[in-house]
């Protein structure tokens, strides 16, 4: 047995081979079949000649519906005019199983489309952004690994959040109040005091009644954290990784970056530094730009797209006022309503991908900070150790792993950077 992705790379022209997948189209033509097999590296066709095949295998051929499981025995052959370049002209064929009639036909619309995502998830285009994603994430892995950062693992089921109660998901405990994790943020902080540098991907759950094309409730979540370190160290990182991750989508996934709209000299070009600017001075390009934007206000998606407007590579914006941020995200010492706070923006309305912060190290600022946005620091007591017993500089960020796929596949929603997607509207099928 071989893939199909094995034959297009012109390893078996000449050659007798099987191959196993699924019927992607098929038409009937006097005595040919010509039956387009995929499997999870590709499709080819196979031309069935009904003198050249057993009379139950060319029958079975002519009957076979989309979506058919089969078996297909055949020599590979170099032909322009077929899918990617080759043929497999066959000399046997078994139908593993009969399919019933596939109810994806054409020109479906976007939420039949959800309705059926257990079916969609076997189209080409989804299994090109999957080999994609799965390329991202052994990047991300294989990046902080490099840089000497430690893989540990946080809970997923919390007592308190990160980043405010409102975008909690509460559940039932055994009796007693529980939350779904929204970030490894507090754990980090008690962890990298320990391992010192330290990285996670997983999924993080957030209560936002969001419906735009770049949030989901429940997504996977690529964290750093760093001791010794302060924010323009993890920019670094911020830039490295993303950086990485392009270019091995650009290595190893060519034709799928292609196929989904993006070139590989595209990506291949998002190399650091990106670049950056502060707060302020972005509010001076949005209104040099017609877009006005009150100081102390979060950067929304229409701030977002005026900045990234025309780059090729994320920028990053730096120094956000206080008002808006966590209560752990450490003061700017030049001007205390600042923090050290940054996030890296992608284009193509693609927005925040990474967000990040020096950490506050002073406790009594923190226990501050916690009760200002109506938090009990009691609930928050343990994290509070990280301050009493061996603070240092620290800093971290966490990245999307959804924002960047979208942004590499030039995605037009983020629901397609994940095979299930669940949104406020949706946790079905």
């Amino acid at each position: 047995m071989v893939s199909i992705g094995d034959i297009l790379k012109g390893r078996h022209v000449g050659e007798t081979v099987e191959l196993r997948g699924w019927i992607y189209r098929t038409r009937t033509v006097g005595g040919k079949a010509f039956v387009v097999v995929r499997d999870s590296t590709g499709i080819i066709q196979a031309t069935i000649s009904k003198d050249a095949v057993p009379p139950e295998a060319f029958a079975a051929a002519e009957k076979a519906l989309i979506e058919s499981a089969v078996e297909v025995k055949g020599t590979v052959t170099k032909d322009k005019r077929a899918p990617g370049g080759y043929e497999l002209r066959a000399t046997d064929l078994r139908v593993v199983h009969f399919a019933e009639k596939f109810p994806i036909q054409e020109d479906p619309s976007e939420e039949f489309l959800l309705d059926v995502r257990h079916l969609w998830v076997r189209s080409q285009r989804m299994t090109a952004i999957f080999r994609i994603r799965h390329t991202a994430f052994a990047a991300v892995h294989e990046y902080f690994r490099g840089q000497g950062f430690w893989e540990v693992h946080p809970p997923m089921i919390t007592s308190a959040g990160s980043e405010g109660g409102t975008t909690l998901f509460e559940l039932e405990y055994f009796g007693r109040k529980a939350h779904l994790t929204q970030s490894w943020q507090l754990y980090a902080e008690a962890l990298v005091l320990a391992m010192e540098r330290i990285y996670y991907i997983g999924p993080s759950f957030r209560a936002e009644k969001s419906r735009t094309t770049r949030h989901l409730t429940e997504y996977w979540h690529a964290e750093m954290e760093q001791a010794w370190a302060g924010m323009d160290e993890v920019i670094k990182h911020a830039e490295g990784v993303i950086s990485h991750a392009c270019q091995r989508v650009a290595e190893e996934r060519p034709e799928d970056v292609v196929a989904l709209g993006r070139t590989p000299e595209f990506l291949k070009a998002v190399k650091p530094p990106f670049e950056r600017l502060t707060y302020d001075e972005a509010l001076k390009q949005l209104k040099a730009k017609g877009v006005d934007l009150e100081w102390g206000k979060d950067l929304r998606t229409l701030e977002e797209r005026a900045l990234t407007e025309g780059t090729t590579k994320p920028i990053v914006v730096t120094h956000y006022p206080r008002v808006t941020q966590a209560f752990y995200k450490a003061r700017d010492p030049k001007h205390p309503d600042l923090v050290l706070a940054f996030d890296v923006i992608g284009g193509d309305g693609v927005g925040e991908i990474v967000g990040g912060s020096e950490r506050e190290t002073d406790l009594e600022t923190i226990q501050k900070g916690l009760k200002e946005q109506g938090e009990d620091p009691k609930a928050y007591d343990w994290y509070l150790d990280s301050r009493r017993y061996g603070s240092v500089q620290h800093a971290g960020f966490g990245m999307g792993m959804e924002r960047l796929i979208q942004w590499i596949c030039k995605l037009d929603h983020i629901r397609d950077a994940v095979p299930f997607p669940r949104t406020p509207a949706r946790f079905a099928p």
